[in-house]
C-alpha cells in the first residue's frame, strides 16, 4: 500500500487525538463522592480508560481493570458518571501536539476522514465542536452509535461504507490493542501512537504496521506501509 493507494484515514478519540483523561476524572470522582466513596484520582483514572464509559465506571466502582459490580449499583452509577462528565467535557482536556496539523495534511491529500471511538456517541460532537476539529470529519461513530464497539471490526466497517471506500483503501490510526484488533479484524491497516491509554502496555507488542510518535509524521509515514 502507498499514499496514494489509501482513501480514507479512520482515528480513535481518546489518547490518540485527544487528551481526555483529566476531565474523565473529575467526572469518575464526583460519581464515587455521590456514592459517599473516596476518590480515585487522575492516575488510575488513566490506567482505566479505553473501553467505554460503562467499563470505565465498573473499573471505578470495583477499583479492577475486569471488575463487575453489583446490577443496582452500576445502574446509580452510570447516569451520574454522564451526568458529571456532561459538565465537565472540555474542561481540561486538550489535543496532543500535532493533531490539528495532522488533520489538515490528509485532507490537502485528498483523502476522507473518519472517527471511530468507544466514547458515547452524545459526547462526541460537543467534543469536537470544543476543539475545533469537528469539521475534520466526514462521519463520527461512537461506542453506542452501533450495537457492538471496537475491538469488533463493525464500527471501522460501518465507518468505510459511510466514506464509500473499502477496508482495504482505509488505514485506523489509534492507541490500543482495541484499535490494532478492530483494525485487523475489518481487513484495514493500522498506524498507532505510542503516548496514549493501553493499560500501561507497550503499543509496539500488538504490532501495528507503523508507530508514529507524533501524528504530523503521519502522512508521510503513510508511505511507507507496505
Amino acid at each position: 500500500m502507498t499514499l496514494g493507494d489509501i482513501e480514507a484515514v479512520l482515528f480513535d478519540l481518546d489518547g490518540t487525538l485527544v487528551d481526555s483523561v483529566p476531565d474523565l476524572a473529575v467526572a469518575v470522582d464526583a460519581m464515587l463522592a455521590d456514592l459517599g466513596r473516596p476518590p480515585a484520582g487522575e492516575a488510575r483514572v488513566r490506567r482505566w480508560v479505553g473501553n467505554g464509559a460503562e467499563r470505565l465506571v465498573k473499573r471505578a466502582l470495583t477499583g479492577a481493570m475486569d471488575g463487575e459490580p453489583p446490577a443496582d449499583e452500576l445502574q446509580r452509577a452510570l447516569p451520574l458518571f454522564f451526568e458529571h462528565y456532561q459538565r465537565h467535557l472540555d474542561r481540561h482536556s486538550r489535543l496532543y501536539p500535532g493533531v490539528e496539523e495532522c488533520l489538515r495534511a490528509l485532507q490537502a491529500h485528498g483523502l476522507a476522514l473518519g472517527l471511530v471511538t468507544n466514547k458515547p456517541e452524545r459526547f462526541v460532537a460537543p467534543l469536537l465542536d470544543s476543539l475545533g476539529i469537528a469539521d475534520c470529519f466526514a462521519v463520527t461513530v461512537g461506542g453506542d452509535t452501533l450495537a457492538e464497539k471496537k475491538p469488533h471490526p463493525a464500527p471501522l466497517l460501518h465507518a468505510a461504507r459511510q466514506l464509500g471506500v473499502t477496508p482495504e483503501a482505509t488505514v485506523m490510526v489509534g492507541d490500543s490493542r482495541n484499535d490494532v484488533l478492530a483494525a485487523r479484524r475489518a481487513g484495514m491497516a493500522v498506524v498507532c501512537v505510542p503516548y496514549g491509554y493501553n493499560h500501561g502496555e507497550d503499543i509496539r507488542l500488538t504490532s501495528p504496521d507503523l508507530v508514529v510518535e507524533d501524528l504530523r509524521e503521519l502522512a508521510e509515514q503513510l508511505k511507507t506501509i507496505a
